[in-house]
């Protein structure tokens, strides 16, 4: 119930900013990773800006983002992986915000609280097919899957056991976006998926404990790290300040409150 009020308060939040004809708008594109997360920063920077909104446009992943802001096509961008030293010749310059744990989420029809490491590579593998094989529900599995540059599948990769040389099944769904992502496993019986962490998955999705620990749980192996993105020959003072009031004790109070672990100075 309180993530719902949360959320009832977030859309109302945005909403009035929105109405604001005179206000101005800094556009932060990119990952669709911890999207709510950067949306509600966005709107308590406007709740105490209230000249200016930040606009979380959906997701064009984090390469969309550092090309738009490399080819000065926009001002901000926000990513899910560190820049390459290429991409940092360029002049892009990136500021860590917070830490995602990366969820391994299903549809609530599956029956079950939590898989073994090895159950979840077996899974993806499609060595195991149906619910049942590892004490849910007799169902089959609907595995959805993201591309191989997901941030949240390289960080799987680089963490979960079994996972670094792990094909992933053909008889399973690509999702383009987190969002998609969510969105198929919310609809879908007998769905897995994966991707950032945040409370917001909860009420729809059944997070799953592996290996006996949540993605909150100390020693959870896999997160992603969210971070805003700036070239300093485009930035503003006012874009700056967007930047700067997401590492305050404030935004730091607000990403807890989510799921998410602010990233210190």
């Amino acid at each position: 119930m309180k993530i719902r009020v949360r959320s009832s308060l977030l859309a109302a939040a945005i909403t009035l900013a929105a109405s604001s004809a005179f206000a101005d708008q800094y556009r932060v594109v990119g990952t669709g990773d911890g999207m709510d997360v950067l949306t509600a920063l966005g709107a308590a920077y406007t709740a105490d800006n209230p000249g200016s909104i930040v606009v979380i446009p959906p997701s064009i992943g984090s390469g969309g983002g550092i090309a738009a802001v490399g080819s000065e096509k926009e001002v901000l961008g926000r990513i899910a992986r560190p820049l390459s030293p290429t991409e940092r010749e360029l002049g892009l310059v990136a500021t860590p915000v917070f830490r995602l744990s990366s969820a391994i989420y299903v549809h609530p029809s599956v029956g079950i609280a939590g898989l073994t490491s090895d159950q979840l590579r077996d899974i993806y593998a499609g060595r195991i097919v149906n619910w049942s094989e590892v004490g849910g529900n007799d169902l089959r599995i609907k595995v959805v899957r993201r591309e191989e540059a997901d941030s949240t599948l390289l960080v799987l990769r680089q963490s979960m056991p079994g996972w670094d040389k792990l094909n992933i099944t053909e008889r399973s769904k690509m999702a383009l976006t987190t969002q998609e992502s969510i969105e198929t496993v919310r609809q879908v019986r007998g769905a897995i998926g994966f991707g950032p962490f945040t409370k917001l998955l909860e009420p729809e999705t059944r997070v799953l404990l592996i290996d006996g620990k949540h993605p909150t749980s100390p020693g959870y192996p896999s997160a992603v790290t969210v971070s805003y993105i700036h070239k300093n020959t485009t930035v503003t003072r006012e874009a700056l300040a967007v930047i700067d009031y997401a590492r305050s004790s404030k935004a730091g109070a607000l990403l807890q409150a989510m799921g998410a672990v602010p990233v210190a100075e």
